[in-house]
């Protein structure tokens, strides 16, 4: 039960009681609101003046580089069928299909097409605890966005997407076990679809009980098995996310009704985790709890450098190391390699001996240590047919070996990897990276991930729809209509001055 609910709030006071007893009244009426109460009014009641310039920067970040993975992701072949699946379905409403020049599908089929491109090469932003937030919610609201009877702003769109964000990350913190790298289920799948939820509520302007619906539904498409990492089906797990949490809220918005208390249950969200310990969402309004303050300001996304697994980078990065001290005096002869010893975190889905395809590989300790001690690099182009076939890699991956020390904590926030090198002529390298570049305690720096941006989205999209994109997201707040970004996504060529325009 939402305090501002009940009929007697005003801004100074609740029905005459002000002053000392203000703060005992409302904490007497607290006690009677679920915690999934607490979350459908913190959605419904965020407004603008609740963003930070943190979160404002933080989620601009996000947003550019979610729209460059999603871009360069519609090259792929789950891309090709989930599109060609999703061209069956029509309806009055459509949305744009990102990268398409002109295609458009029904809301739900475009949210969960280009969702699907973006984590197609998980190329996506990783958080703690862990889960990929934004594939799911950006895509279902800039579908969604497309169909209101209303212009959404920029910042309408920039605070859908954080209540997105922020339901998810608060998700994630009613459980120890999902501060770990995931076993039993890939969590875009089980949060994903719940922020999608929210942040399509908060676009429809959903009231509180409304809210609270739409996480119930959502609740009900959840989860998806860590079985299919490493396999096409992993990236739907982001597509559905996106489908289902906008459908969730549409549902909700018709009338449809689900458990009022859906994320206080063992037996509602409670499901998925076995230390599932929920606590109310502090209010935005003063109310209950009072104190809002959104996880995002206190952790930041990692920003990926290439398109694999976030464990990946921590290994590439001290094999790239390694390398270096190999070739202190030259090009090193990695024909005279004798062993590789990874010390890594123990996780049975990114440990891959020998990837026979791009998403094993992408999911490969071995595979990724191997690609940077050959190429001094792993880039997009790594994970293509011919180098993952090639015999000098074969020859290497034959040669690891991999350890699980017992202090390596399969925690993105806590774990690290080391690289040794043994030659046959007894020279030995060892090489560590505790925190890679791109990670939250060391982000990319802004030109670097504009860099990201640029070098994905140019494979689809003309120089100047790829500017127009950059200089749109970097004043999302100030664009009156977010709804400028279709035509750019589309590739089509509308000239510089319409994004001016629109910024008045």
């Amino acid at each position: 039960m939402d305090v501002t609910s009940l009929g007697f709030y005003s801004e100074n006071s609740y029905y005459g009681y002000k002053g000392s007893m203000l703060s005992p009244l409302i904490k007497f009426l607290c006690l009677f609101q679920s915690v999934t109460e607490s979350f459908g009014a913190a959605i419904s009641s965020l407004n603008a003046v609740h963003l930070t310039d943190t979160v404002i920067h933080r989620s601009k970040r996000m947003m550019l580089d979610t729209l460059g993975v999603g871009l360069l992701g519609t090259s792929t072949a789950v891309f090709s069928k989930a599109l060609q699946y999703s061209q069956f379905f029509k309806s009055v409403e459509r949305s744009s299909v990102w990268g398409r020049s002109g295609m458009t599908l029904p809301p739900q089929y475009a949210a969960f097409v280009n969702g699907i491109a973006v984590h197609s090469m998980d190329f996506d932003d990783t958080w703690h605890p862990a889960t990929h937030p934004s594939g799911a919610v950006l895509p279902a609201i800039l579908a969604l966005a497309e169909t209101l009877p209303t212009q959404t702003s920029g910042l309408d769109l920039l605070l859908a997407f954080n209540a997105g964000i922020e339901v998810q990350g608060q998700l994630m913190r009613f459980s120890k076990e999902a501060h770990n790298i995931p076993r039993r289920f890939h969590p875009p799948a089980v949060v994903g679809v719940m922020g999608s939820a929210a942040a399509s509520a908060k676009l429809l302007a959903l009231s509180p009980a409304q809210c609270v619906h739409s996480l119930a539904i959502a609740a009900s498409s959840a989860g998806a098995p860590m079985a299919n990492a490493a396999t096409q089906t992993k990236p739907l797990h982001t597509g559905n996310a996106a489908r289902r949490g906008l459908e969730a809220a549409k549902l909700a918005l018709l009338g449809l009704e689900g458990s009022q208390a859906i994320l206080d249950l063992e037996s509602g969200f409670g499901v998925f985790y076995s230390d599932y310990s929920p606590s109310e969402l502090p209010g935005t309004n003063g109310g209950c709890g009072g104190g809002f303050r959104w996880v995002l300001e206190e952790q930041d996304v990692a920003i990926k450098r290439f398109p694999a697994h976030l464990g990946m980078h921590w290994v590439v990065d001290a094999a790239l190391e390694a390398r270096a001290k190999l070739g202190a005096s030259g090009e090193p002869d990695l024909c005279k390699v004798q062993k590789v010893v990874l010390r890594v975190p123990p996780s049975r889905y990114i440990d891959c001996p020998f990837p026979a395809m791009e998403h094993q590989a992408r999911h490969s300790f071995q595979f990724n240590a191997c690609s940077a001690l050959l190429d001094n690099q792993v880039s997009v182009n790594s994970f293509s047919g011919p180098q993952i076939d090639r015999p000098a890699l074969r020859e290497l991956l034959a040669k690891v070996r991999v350890e699980n020390p017992q202090d390596n904590h399969p925690s993105f926030d806590k774990m690290y990897c080391e690289v040794t090198v043994e030659m046959e002529h007894g020279e030995s390298v060892t090489a560590r990276c505790d925190t890679f570049y791109g990670h939250w305690r060391k982000p990319l720096s802004q030109e670097d991930l504009v860099g990201k941006f640029e070098a994905n989205a140019s494979t689809v999209l003309s120089q100047e729809a790829v500017e127009s994109v950059v200089d749109i997201i970097g004043n999302i707040e100030k664009c009156p209509d977010c709804t400028v970004l279709r035509s750019y996504l589309q590739m089509s060529r509308p000239t510089t001055h319409l994004f001016r325009e629109h910024l008045g």
